[in-house]
């Protein structure tokens, strides 16, 4: 943890750009020469995200952006050592050596609510911030894991599948029946903003909600998202959907394995838009292969872009590739988001989405 800033210290920070900001105006408009040399400090953007969410940056600070979609690790390596911010993407490793090397660097704003691409303890040693962007990413997330809900269980993915590349796939009254989520049981595990988010969706279809997370939500919070505290084993047994949205780190991983799968439904479906490596792939993909669930809906995967083959070529795995912010709207937030995340360090000493 890095130690918050003492208040006197951030009214120091504060007015020192106070005063530049008003000094810079007095010299604009009178056409003063400036008290001090204003020397803008530099932002390095991973990957080319959209310039229309990075504005109050440009206006304030030297930014080197990428003319093709990412940096490559030499390049970063080569770039980063002039820069005191870097603004990193969710997808890319930001490892020790890359920390060692910023010698200026002094926060690290991640473009993504997960932050384990970040060597967050490297960073931590050498008192460097780390952020991300935890509410832009929530309602689109929520938003997807609802559709591959309905995908799966409505068989909407595999019908299309099938109209398209088989010319004799048959139509017919009890054929390519499906479930339906009303009265179903649905069992968030992590209720944090998505998961939340997701169980408000989810009473719109009339579903039941039970859910379980490190600490138990308040009574009253309870009552209002109409939702049960389970023990993780009495979820997996009672639900009819299981819905992930835990970060990942170590009690995380593997999470949902061969034995969790067992104690699962054969009517069952997982849903995964959390981590990928919070679901062990090949024990997935042989409970589905042996219809142990009856289906899974995975956005997320333990190596990306490589996904476990067996997957592939299974009807009852709705597989998308890691999707779950991206629309165009949430793109642009999520920039904005890591931006103010750089400008609150500067100017308050911390920002509300620091980790460390």
């Amino acid at each position: 943890m890095i130690p918050k800033v003492h208040e006197s210290s951030r009214n120091s920070v504060e007015a020192k750009f106070q005063f530049i900001r008003t000094e810079l105006i007095y010299c604009l408009i009178f056409g003063f020469k400036p008290m001090y040399p204003i020397v803008k400090k530099t932002i390095l953007i991973q990957y080319a995200i959209p310039k229309e969410g990075l504005k109050t940056l440009s206006q304030s600070f030297n930014l080197i952006y990428p003319e093709k979609d990412c940096f490559t690790q030499e390049e970063m390596l080569e770039r980063i050592p002039n820069c005191e911010a870097l603004l990193s993407i969710f997808n890319q490793p930001v490892g020790a050596e890359l920390i060692e090397a910023g010698k200026k660097l002094e926060v690290i704003s991640n473009f993504g609510v997960g932050y384990n691409n970040i060597d967050v303890e490297a960073a931590t040693k050498r008192g460097i911030a780390v952020c991300n962007t935890p509410e832009a990413v929530c309602e689109p997330t929520a938003e997807l894991c609802l559709s591959l809900m309905l995908s799966l269980s409505r068989r909407v993915a595999e019908c299309n599948l099938h109209l398209k590349t088989k010319n004799n796939f048959k139509w017919g009254v009890m054929r390519n029946l499906g479930q339906t989520l009303r009265g179903k049981t649905l069992g968030i595990i992590g209720m944090g903003k998505i998961g939340k988010s997701v169980a408000k969706k989810a009473q719109a279809f009339g579903m039941k909600m039970v859910y379980n997370n490190r600490t138990q939500l308040a009574k009253k919070e309870e009552i209002q998202l109409n939702i049960e505290f389970r023990d993780f084993k009495t979820l997996l047994e009672s639900a009819d959907v299981v819905s992930l949205h835990c970060p990942l780190n170590e009690s995380s991983h593997h999470l949902i394995g061969k034995e969790e799968l067992s104690l699962m439904k054969s009517t069952a479906y997982l849903i995964n838009t959390a981590r990928g490596s919070v679901v062990n792939e090949m024990a997935l993909a042989d409970a589905l292969a042996n219809e142990i669930i009856a289906g899974a809906a995975l956005d997320v995967f333990e190596d990306e872009p490589h996904i476990t083959p067996q997957l592939l070529e299974l009807n009852n795995a709705v597989l998308v590739p890691h999707i779950g912010t991206a629309c165009i709207e949430t793109r642009i937030e999520m920039a904005e988001e890591a931006s103010q995340n750089i400008l609150d360090h500067w100017e308050k000493g911390r920002s509300k989405n620091q980790v460390n």
